[in-house]
């Protein structure tokens, strides 16, 4: 915790605004895509129990089955790897939650115990960066268990259950590689390129030119992070390097919008749907295009740091999640609800980056859970007709919540919850006024109290990060700024200064709004971040103007007739 004064314009006032927490968005552009494998990965397993007349067991194989909402964004390389991950840590998490179980039903050690899973889930998904739904399905499933009671002898049987469901997933996300299997680099890829080019729609003064260029160098560096997955060597080695060509293309519109044709962009984008071939730009192949690429692969070939450096920032988070959700539950508890593991995971899915954020999250929890029992209250006399139908509403639930939930997430939350209170009667139909009543008493609980924990539990770190990345920003520029000085810099040693400085002024961004976020801290160095920015994006344009002053010269074209 902090004692810090707070700031000026950090006020927790200021902070709990209501404007566009509730707007729809468009939709994810691949919205459909976790929404049917989540429907693939959890029907067979479902029915093989329903007609075994053992669906009270398919709370294990859901802990293996949602593992298939993840990495959908991944190249399919990655993707393998960061399911297998999922898998292992979500049969990780049930371990732990059924050895409790086992071994104790004093429902005070088991929230304890489920706050503490919850806090070093949102740490390893935030520091793994693994995506969205992130830690919150983990701690759903995970601090479910903890109120199955469970011998010692049963829980082989049951972890075997989640292990094959997860292995099932393992295969329900990977069964698009068959049919696309470039699918997620050319979709980063086009998204860097369309951010691009609504950034050069304003020529880099126009009407909202700041946010379009921010959101132009994240879709950027998202792309790169892409691309850094993929091997280096083979079939995909060749693509890689044919994105490569196109996202340097989109950077160079970031740097220069001015000098940018944005239809040119946007066609790029557009060929790179579906499996055609991968559009060239018209400087494919030639010796400027390979030294830029150099230039990638040498900024490419940086290690990330080590997980502990990248845990070290996230401890108030962390701090914020376990406090907050061992809260809910005892709150819980006291209020005599037999379902405490409800509150601790509307806690656990509250926080975010900060606190501004953190709030937006409860508000939209709140409504849609809400919301979302008054649907069950719908369906649950139909539910009861048979447990087939059981069966049946939570996958049409289950698609509908993971295609909603991009537009906003209280809209998905409309879904989740019905979904979440008809899996409880998996093993038996209940009382639905009983139900309703303890869910919306549960997420009051969770969202109140867990939202007071974030607010006591301070960020002091997020004005240290603020520093150090505007350092970093200063330093990158300085490096690029040595290297035009040269009459003739090496061409790979330019561009590898110039993506790391862009790479610099992209974090330095992130961490800024995010410290904002923030209430009870130190004043942030706001004219130090403005400064360095602005310096850090005129370094930017003056390399491609460099770069592309070298291309005439190479090329024998006009400076004007050299557009990304």
């Amino acid at each position: 915790m902090s004692s810090a004064t707070p700031t000026p314009g950090t006020s927790l006032g200021r902070r709990l605004s209501l404007t566009g927490v509730l707007r729809l968005r468009r939709p994810s552009e691949i919205w459909f895509k976790p929404a049917l494998s989540s429907v693939a990965a959890i029907a067979p397993p479902n029915l093989i129990l329903l007609a075994l007349g053992r669906l009270d067991l398919a709370m294990y194989t859901m802990a293996g089955s949602l593992c298939a909402l993840y990495a959908h964004n991944r190249p399919y390389a990655a993707r393998a790897r960061t399911l297998a991950w999922v898998v292992l840590g979500m049969l990780g998490g049930v371990a732990v939650a059924l050895v409790t179980a086992s071994l104790t039903r004093n429902a005070v050690v088991l929230v304890t115990v489920g706050a503490l899973l919850a806090a070093v889930q949102k740490a390893l998904c935030d520091a793994t960066r693994v995506g969205p739904p992130g830690n919150v399905v983990l701690t759903f499933i995970s601090s479910a268990s903890l109120f199955v009671p469970q011998t010692l002898g049963q829980i082989p049987g049951h972890l075997a259950l989640g292990a094959a469901a997860g292995a099932w997933a393992w295969l329900v996300g990977m069964a698009p590689a068959l049919l696309r299997p470039h699918g997620p680099e050319r979709r980063a890829t086009a998204q860097a390129l369309n951010a691009a080019a609504a950034y050069a729609d304003t020529r880099g003064t126009g009407d909202g030119h700041a946010p379009a260029r921010a959101a132009g160098y994240a879709a950027v560096q998202a792309a790169w992070q892409t691309l850094l997955s993929l091997p280096v060597s083979g079939t995909r080695a060749t693509t890689r390097h044919a994105l490569e060509r196109l996202v340097v293309r989109a950077e160079v519109a970031l740097a220069a919008p001015a000098d940018t044709d944005p239809e040119r962009l946007r066609g790029w984008a557009l060929a790179l749907r579906g499996t055609g071939r991968i559009p060239r730009t018209a400087d494919h192949g030639d010796a400027s295009a390979t030294e830029e690429l150099l230039g990638v692969d040498a900024e490419l070939a940086a290690r990330p740091a080590p997980l502990w450096q990248r845990l070290g920032p996230l401890a108030p988070i962390a701090l914020r999640t376990a406090l907050g959700c061992a809260l809910a539950g005892y709150a819980s508890l006291a209020l005599g609800i037999g379902r405490p593991y409800w509150a601790l995971v509307t806690a656990a899915a509250l926080y975010q980056a900060n606190m501004a954020l953190t709030w937006s999250r409860a508000v939209q929890r709140v409504v849609g859970n809400i919301a979302g029992v008054l649907l069950f209250a719908a369906l649950a006399p139909l539910a009861h007709l048979g447990q087939i139908l059981l069966v049946l509403f939570c996958l049409a639930l289950n698609f509908g919540a993971e295609a909603l939930i991009t537009r906003n997430y209280w809209l998905g939350s409309v879904c989740v919850t019905p979904m979440a209170l008809l899996i409880t009667e998996f093993a038996g139909y209940q009382q639905p006024g009983d139900l309703i009543t303890e869910r919306v008493v549960d997420t009051l609980v969770g969202a109140l109290v867990g939202f007071l924990a974030a607010v006591v539990v301070t960020n002091r770190r997020a004005g240290d990060r603020v520093e150090r990345a505007v350092t970093a920003a200063d330093r990158a520029r300085e490096r690029a700024a040595r290297l035009l000085a040269e009459p003739e810099p090496a061409p790979a040693a330019l561009e590898a200064a110039r993506r790391r400085l862009a790479a610099a002024l992209t974090d330095l961004r992130t961490t800024t709004d995010a410290a904002a976020g923030e209430w009870w801290q130190r004043a942030l160095p706001q004219e130090r971040v403005v400064l360095a920015e602005q310096a850090g994006h005129r370094t930017l344009a003056a390399t491609v103007r460099r770069q592309t002053v070298r291309a005439d010269r190479d090329t024998g074209t006009r400076t004007e007739d050299v557009r990304p």
